[in-house]
Protein backbone atom coordinates (compact mmCIF):
# COMPACT_ATOMS: atom_id res chain seq x y z
CA UNK A 1 0.00 0.00 0.00
CA UNK A 2 3.06 2.28 0.06
CA UNK A 3 2.31 3.46 -3.48
CA UNK A 4 -1.20 4.61 -2.57
CA UNK A 5 0.11 6.43 0.53
CA UNK A 6 2.78 8.23 -1.52
CA UNK A 7 0.27 9.50 -4.08
CA UNK A 8 -2.20 10.46 -1.35
CA UNK A 9 0.51 12.40 0.48
CA UNK A 10 1.33 14.30 -2.70
CA UNK A 11 -2.31 15.12 -3.44
CA UNK A 12 -2.22 18.59 -1.80
CA UNK A 13 0.75 19.52 -3.99
CA UNK A 14 -1.07 18.33 -7.10
CA UNK A 15 -4.14 20.34 -6.09
CA UNK A 16 -2.07 23.52 -5.64
CA UNK A 17 -0.64 23.15 -9.15
CA UNK A 18 -4.10 22.54 -10.61
CA UNK A 19 -5.55 25.60 -8.89
CA UNK A 20 -2.69 27.88 -9.97
CA UNK A 21 -2.91 26.68 -13.56
CA UNK A 22 -6.69 27.03 -13.64
CA UNK A 23 -6.68 30.56 -12.19
CA UNK A 24 -4.16 31.87 -14.70
CA UNK A 25 -4.88 29.69 -17.74
CA UNK A 26 -8.63 28.94 -17.74
CA UNK A 27 -8.59 28.54 -21.54
CA UNK A 28 -6.90 25.18 -21.16
CA UNK A 29 -9.71 23.87 -18.95
CA UNK A 30 -13.23 22.58 -19.29
CA UNK A 31 -14.94 22.09 -15.92
CA UNK A 32 -16.88 18.98 -16.96
CA UNK A 33 -13.73 17.43 -18.39
CA UNK A 34 -11.75 18.14 -15.21
CA UNK A 35 -14.53 16.78 -12.98
CA UNK A 36 -14.57 13.59 -15.07
CA UNK A 37 -10.79 13.37 -14.65
CA UNK A 38 -11.16 13.65 -10.88
CA UNK A 39 -13.80 10.90 -10.70
CA UNK A 40 -11.65 8.66 -12.91
CA UNK A 41 -8.66 9.27 -10.63
CA UNK A 42 -10.62 8.19 -7.56
CA UNK A 43 -11.90 5.06 -9.31
CA UNK A 44 -8.38 4.27 -10.51
CA UNK A 45 -6.87 4.64 -7.04
CA UNK A 46 -9.57 2.44 -5.54
CA UNK A 47 -9.06 -0.27 -8.15
CA UNK A 48 -5.29 -0.13 -7.66
CA UNK A 49 -5.61 -0.47 -3.89
CA UNK A 50 -7.89 -3.51 -4.24
CA UNK A 51 -5.59 -5.06 -6.86
CA UNK A 52 -2.54 -4.66 -4.62
CA UNK A 53 -4.34 -6.36 -1.75
CA UNK A 54 -5.44 -9.26 -3.95
CA UNK A 55 -2.15 -9.65 -5.79
CA UNK A 56 0.29 -9.13 -2.93
CA UNK A 57 0.33 -12.88 -2.06
CA UNK A 58 1.48 -13.54 -5.66
CA UNK A 59 4.14 -10.85 -5.46
CA UNK A 60 5.42 -12.19 -2.14
CA UNK A 61 5.47 -15.73 -3.54
CA UNK A 62 7.53 -14.60 -6.54
CA UNK A 63 9.86 -12.72 -4.21
CA UNK A 64 10.64 -16.04 -2.49
CA UNK A 65 12.20 -17.14 -5.79
CA UNK A 66 14.26 -13.96 -6.29
CA UNK A 67 17.64 -14.21 -7.94
CA UNK A 68 19.42 -11.83 -5.56
CA UNK A 69 19.02 -10.36 -2.09
CA UNK A 70 19.02 -6.61 -2.72
CA UNK A 71 19.40 -4.48 0.37
CA UNK A 72 17.77 -1.08 0.46
CA UNK A 73 20.36 1.65 -0.12
CA UNK A 74 20.68 4.86 -2.10
CA UNK A 75 22.38 2.93 -4.90
CA UNK A 76 19.80 0.11 -5.01
CA UNK A 77 16.88 2.58 -4.99
CA UNK A 78 18.52 4.52 -7.82
CA UNK A 79 18.89 1.29 -9.80
CA UNK A 80 15.28 0.33 -9.02
CA UNK A 81 14.11 3.72 -10.28
CA UNK A 82 16.13 3.36 -13.50
CA UNK A 83 14.94 -0.22 -14.12
CA UNK A 84 11.30 0.62 -13.41
CA UNK A 85 11.46 3.58 -15.77
CA UNK A 86 12.89 1.31 -18.48
CA UNK A 87 10.08 -1.21 -17.92
CA UNK A 88 7.53 1.62 -17.88
CA UNK A 89 8.70 2.67 -21.34
CA UNK A 90 7.90 -0.82 -22.70
CA UNK A 91 4.58 -0.98 -20.86
CA UNK A 92 3.64 2.41 -22.28
CA UNK A 93 4.69 1.51 -25.81
CA UNK A 94 2.83 -1.81 -25.59
CA UNK A 95 -0.26 0.06 -24.38
CA UNK A 96 -0.33 1.94 -27.69
CA UNK A 97 0.30 -1.10 -29.88
CA UNK A 98 -1.66 -3.92 -28.21
CA UNK A 99 -5.44 -3.57 -28.28
CA UNK A 100 -5.97 -5.35 -24.94
CA UNK A 101 -3.72 -2.85 -23.14
CA UNK A 102 -5.00 0.12 -25.15
CA UNK A 103 -8.54 -0.61 -23.94
CA UNK A 104 -7.39 0.58 -20.51
CA UNK A 105 -4.85 3.21 -21.59
CA UNK A 106 -7.21 4.94 -24.04
CA UNK A 107 -8.92 6.52 -21.03
CA UNK A 108 -5.86 8.66 -20.37
CA UNK A 109 -5.75 9.91 -23.97
CA UNK A 110 -9.47 10.47 -24.49
CA UNK A 111 -9.55 14.10 -23.34
CA UNK A 112 -9.14 16.84 -25.93
CA UNK A 113 -7.68 19.05 -23.19
CA UNK A 114 -4.14 19.14 -21.83
CA UNK A 115 -3.76 20.42 -18.31
CA UNK A 116 -2.64 19.11 -14.92
CA UNK A 117 -5.99 17.34 -14.35
CA UNK A 118 -5.36 15.27 -17.49
CA UNK A 119 -2.78 13.38 -15.41
CA UNK A 120 -5.67 12.23 -13.17
CA UNK A 121 -7.53 10.70 -16.12
CA UNK A 122 -6.69 7.04 -15.55
CA UNK A 123 -8.52 3.75 -15.94
CA UNK A 124 -9.75 1.53 -13.15
CA UNK A 125 -9.18 -1.36 -15.60
CA UNK A 126 -5.37 -1.23 -15.50
CA UNK A 127 -5.17 -4.15 -13.04
CA UNK A 128 -7.41 -6.22 -15.36
CA UNK A 129 -5.34 -5.29 -18.42
CA UNK A 130 -2.23 -6.42 -16.53
CA UNK A 131 -0.10 -3.32 -16.00
CA UNK A 132 1.36 -5.01 -12.91
CA UNK A 133 2.87 -7.81 -15.05
CA UNK A 134 5.52 -5.38 -16.28
CA UNK A 135 6.88 -4.91 -12.73
CA UNK A 136 7.32 -8.65 -12.02
CA UNK A 137 10.91 -8.78 -13.37
CA UNK A 138 11.93 -6.36 -10.62
CA UNK A 139 10.53 -8.65 -7.95
CA UNK A 140 12.19 -11.70 -9.48
CA UNK A 141 15.52 -9.89 -9.61
CA UNK A 142 15.29 -9.22 -5.89
CA UNK A 143 13.50 -5.96 -5.13
CA UNK A 144 10.90 -6.22 -2.40
CA UNK A 145 7.33 -5.75 -3.72
CA UNK A 146 6.70 -2.69 -1.55
CA UNK A 147 9.90 -1.10 -2.85
CA UNK A 148 8.83 -1.80 -6.43
CA UNK A 149 5.40 -0.22 -6.07
CA UNK A 150 6.79 2.74 -4.16
CA UNK A 151 9.12 3.42 -7.09
CA UNK A 152 6.17 3.01 -9.50
CA UNK A 153 4.25 5.63 -7.49
CA UNK A 154 7.16 8.09 -7.62
CA UNK A 155 7.42 7.61 -11.39
CA UNK A 156 3.71 8.34 -11.80
CA UNK A 157 3.96 11.33 -9.46
CA UNK A 158 6.67 12.85 -11.67
CA UNK A 159 4.45 12.40 -14.70
CA UNK A 160 1.77 14.64 -13.19
CA UNK A 161 4.02 17.64 -13.84
CA UNK A 162 4.45 16.98 -17.58
CA UNK A 163 0.71 17.34 -18.28
CA UNK A 164 0.58 21.04 -19.02
CA UNK A 165 0.72 23.58 -21.84
CA UNK A 166 2.09 26.44 -19.74
CA UNK A 167 5.71 25.22 -19.64
CA UNK A 168 7.90 25.67 -22.71
CA UNK A 169 11.28 24.17 -23.50
CA UNK A 170 13.56 23.49 -20.54
CA UNK A 171 17.02 23.63 -22.10
CA UNK A 172 19.45 20.81 -21.27
CA UNK A 173 16.75 19.10 -19.16
CA UNK A 174 14.97 18.18 -22.41
CA UNK A 175 17.89 15.99 -23.49
CA UNK A 176 17.59 13.55 -20.59
CA UNK A 177 14.17 13.88 -18.96
CA UNK A 178 10.56 13.69 -20.05
CA UNK A 179 9.17 17.23 -20.10
CA UNK A 180 5.85 18.97 -20.81
CA UNK A 181 7.05 19.63 -24.36
CA UNK A 182 7.87 15.95 -24.96
CA UNK A 183 4.62 14.80 -23.37
CA UNK A 184 2.46 17.19 -25.35
CA UNK A 185 3.73 15.37 -28.43
CA UNK A 186 2.79 12.05 -26.84
CA UNK A 187 -0.81 13.16 -26.30
CA UNK A 188 -1.15 14.61 -29.79
CA UNK A 189 -2.85 12.85 -32.71
CA UNK A 190 -1.17 14.93 -35.40
CA UNK A 191 0.57 13.06 -38.21
CA UNK A 192 4.14 12.48 -37.08
CA UNK A 193 3.28 12.84 -33.39
CA UNK A 194 1.06 9.78 -32.96
CA UNK A 195 2.57 6.95 -30.87
CA UNK A 196 5.73 8.83 -29.91
CA UNK A 197 7.53 9.83 -26.69
CA UNK A 198 6.56 6.97 -24.36
CA UNK A 199 8.88 8.12 -21.57
CA UNK A 200 7.94 8.07 -17.93
CA UNK A 201 10.76 10.08 -16.37
CA UNK A 202 13.70 9.64 -18.74
CA UNK A 203 13.34 10.53 -22.43
CA UNK A 204 16.55 8.60 -23.20
CA UNK A 205 14.58 5.40 -23.85
CA UNK A 206 12.67 7.04 -26.71
CA UNK A 207 15.92 8.33 -28.16
CA UNK A 208 17.55 4.90 -27.88
CA UNK A 209 14.65 2.99 -29.43
CA UNK A 210 13.61 5.43 -32.15
CA UNK A 211 10.29 6.69 -30.77
CA UNK A 212 11.36 10.26 -29.98
CA UNK A 213 9.90 13.28 -31.77
CA UNK A 214 10.59 16.91 -30.92
CA UNK A 215 7.66 19.28 -30.46
CA UNK A 216 7.34 21.58 -33.46
CA UNK A 217 5.76 24.92 -32.57
CA UNK A 218 4.71 25.34 -36.20
CA UNK A 219 2.57 22.21 -35.79
CA UNK A 220 0.36 22.79 -32.70
CA UNK A 221 -0.69 19.63 -30.88
CA UNK A 222 -4.22 18.37 -31.38
CA UNK A 223 -5.20 16.33 -28.33
CA UNK A 224 -7.48 13.34 -27.91
CA UNK A 225 -7.88 10.00 -29.68
CA UNK A 226 -8.57 8.96 -33.25
CA UNK A 227 -12.30 9.47 -33.71
CA UNK A 228 -12.73 11.51 -30.49
CA UNK A 229 -15.05 10.27 -27.75
CA UNK A 230 -16.91 13.52 -26.97
CA UNK A 231 -18.19 12.33 -23.59
CA UNK A 232 -17.55 13.35 -19.98
CA UNK A 233 -19.33 10.32 -18.55
CA UNK A 234 -16.72 8.35 -16.52
CA UNK A 235 -18.48 5.04 -17.29
CA UNK A 236 -18.47 5.71 -21.05
CA UNK A 237 -14.85 6.91 -20.90
CA UNK A 238 -13.78 3.78 -19.00
CA UNK A 239 -15.61 1.09 -20.94
CA UNK A 240 -16.22 2.30 -24.52
CA UNK A 241 -13.04 0.67 -25.86
CA UNK A 242 -13.62 -2.56 -23.93
CA UNK A 243 -17.07 -2.81 -25.48
CA UNK A 244 -15.58 -2.26 -28.93
CA UNK A 245 -12.83 -4.81 -28.26
CA UNK A 246 -15.19 -7.53 -27.06
CA UNK A 247 -17.58 -6.97 -29.98
CA UNK A 248 -14.67 -7.10 -32.42
CA UNK A 249 -13.40 -10.35 -30.89
CA UNK A 250 -16.88 -11.86 -31.08
CA UNK A 251 -17.24 -10.91 -34.75
CA UNK A 252 -13.78 -12.18 -35.71
CA UNK A 253 -13.84 -15.63 -37.31
CA UNK A 254 -11.44 -18.21 -35.87
CA UNK A 255 -8.93 -18.26 -33.02
CA UNK A 256 -6.15 -16.56 -34.99
CA UNK A 257 -8.42 -13.71 -36.04
CA UNK A 258 -9.66 -13.24 -32.48
CA UNK A 259 -6.07 -13.16 -31.20
CA UNK A 260 -5.18 -10.55 -33.82
CA UNK A 261 -8.01 -8.37 -32.53
CA UNK A 262 -6.96 -8.83 -28.90
CA UNK A 263 -3.23 -8.39 -29.33
CA UNK A 264 -2.91 -6.49 -32.60
CA UNK A 265 -2.77 -2.75 -33.15
CA UNK A 266 -5.86 -1.00 -31.70
CA UNK A 267 -8.78 0.10 -33.82
CA UNK A 268 -11.01 3.03 -32.98
CA UNK A 269 -14.33 2.43 -31.23
CA UNK A 270 -15.67 5.59 -32.87
CA UNK A 271 -15.98 6.41 -36.52
CA UNK A 272 -14.30 9.52 -37.88
CA UNK A 273 -16.54 12.57 -37.89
Amino acid sequence: MNSEIILLALSPLFLIFVCCEFIKFKRYYDIKDSLANTVLALLHQGADAIALLLLMPLFNWLYDYRLFDIEVSVLSIAFAFLLQDFLYYWFHKASHHIHWLWAAHVVHHSSTKMNFTTAFRQSLMYPVAGMWVFWLPMILIGFEPLTVFSVVALNLAYQFFVHTQIVGKLGWFEKVFNTPSHHRVHHAINTGYLDKNFAGVLIIWDKLFGTFVEEDKSKPCKYGIIGQLNSNNPVVITFHQWEHLLKSVYKASGIKAKCRVLFGYPTSSIKYK
